[in-house]
């Protein structure tokens, strides 16, 4: 298997690989195109078929195809120039290889996660976490393989726990640094705040929005998921659940990012610092990681809108 981080300027590769998506397009001249996105567990490439003929057989959106293809650059990005395409065959690939997946360990990551619940000490907010997280038919079961985004960070197996994790150790910490905080609040909204992607994703190797997510949306799925959860729970108080909620409905920031409100409280804005913090420095770090350049510069994101330099450390490893 040739896995896409493998690949080099100006190599030929033949290989099966996972069509994510598939566009057809018009050149400046008037002539129809192919864009695609191929993707592997290592990650994904961009592909153009430029000359449409009988190499080109049938194909869809989500199908393993085998390809013919010339490895370009575009814009300091590898790209594929694809000569000739068909759909795989049973048993001439497998399936794992199409499947990305977290360097670390993840049923580690998530004992780690799980111990955060022992040490809640408000009995409502407590149980409710062991209601979602242990007990829900779903979220307790799929919660740690789950990723946490198509495409943008942490979009892999097991992408969700390391993600939630990371949010709720920058919580913790951030706990004991700044005084009116309520731990309890703070940690519990960081262990649910993205829950509600384990219903607006698909598993892999599709990963993309379920009807409910397109629908509904991963911070309304939580807030509700809270709600619901809570009124299974006798005496669950009203102002911790809507204190809960705002967290949820907040953590995005910014109405342009996607939040319901703007975060009014000092756990909201503490949980959406860390939620950024730690997207934003993965998609940094993923861009190096998948860059092959020899250079310093590792070339412009555009959900970060700026070019980014590999450090010191990164340029040694």
């Amino acid at each position: 298997m040739r896995y896409i981080n493998e690949l080099r300027e100006g190599e030929s590769v033949v290989e099966h690989y996972l069509c994510k998506s598939r566009q057809s397009l018009k050149s400046r001249n008037g002539k129809t195109y192919l864009s695609l996105k191929l993707q592997d567990k290592t990650g994904t490439i961009d592909a153009k078929v430029w000359e449409m003929n009988k190499d080109i057989q049938s194909f869809a959106e989500n199908d393993f195809i085998k390809i013919d293809a010339f490895v370009t650059s575009y814009n300091n990005e590898l790209q594929l120039n694809v000569k000739r395409i068909r759909r795989s065959m049973e048993g001439e690939y497998d399936p794992a290889d199409f499947v990305p997946t977290t360097e670390k360990n993840i049923d580690e990551m998530y004992r780690q996660l799980l111990g955060y619940i022992k040490t809640i000490q408000n009995v409502y907010i407590k149980k409710l976490l062991e209601k979602i997280f242990l007990e829900h038919p779903v979220i307790s079961k799929e919660f740690k393989y789950h990723s946490a985004a198509k495409n943008m960070h942490h979009g892999y197996r097991g992408g969700l726990v390391e993600h939630t994790l990371s949010v709720t150790q920058i919580c913790d910490f951030s706990a004991t640094r700044y005084k009116y905080v309520n731990r309890d609040l703070l940690v519990a909204s960081a262990m649910l705040h993205d829950v509600g992607k384990v219903l607006e994703l698909s598993d892999f190797p599709l990963n993309d929005y379920t009807d409910e997510g397109q629908l509904l949306g991963h911070i309304f799925i939580g807030a509700e998921l809270i709600g619901k959860t809570a009124d299974t729970i006798d005496g669950f108080p009203k102002e911790v659940e809507s204190l809960l909620k705002h967290c949820m409905l907040s953590h995005h920031g910014e109405y342009e990012f996607g939040s319901p409100k703007l975060p009014a409280t000092i756990e909201a804005f503490l949980l959406h610092a860390a939620d950024n913090l730690d997207a934003k420095a993965k998609m940094v770090e993923e861009m190096i990681d998948a860059n092959s350049t020899q250079g310093s510069w590792v070339g412009y994101s555009r959900m970060l809108q700026r070019n980014i330099r590999k450090s010191e450390e990164s340029k040694m490893n």
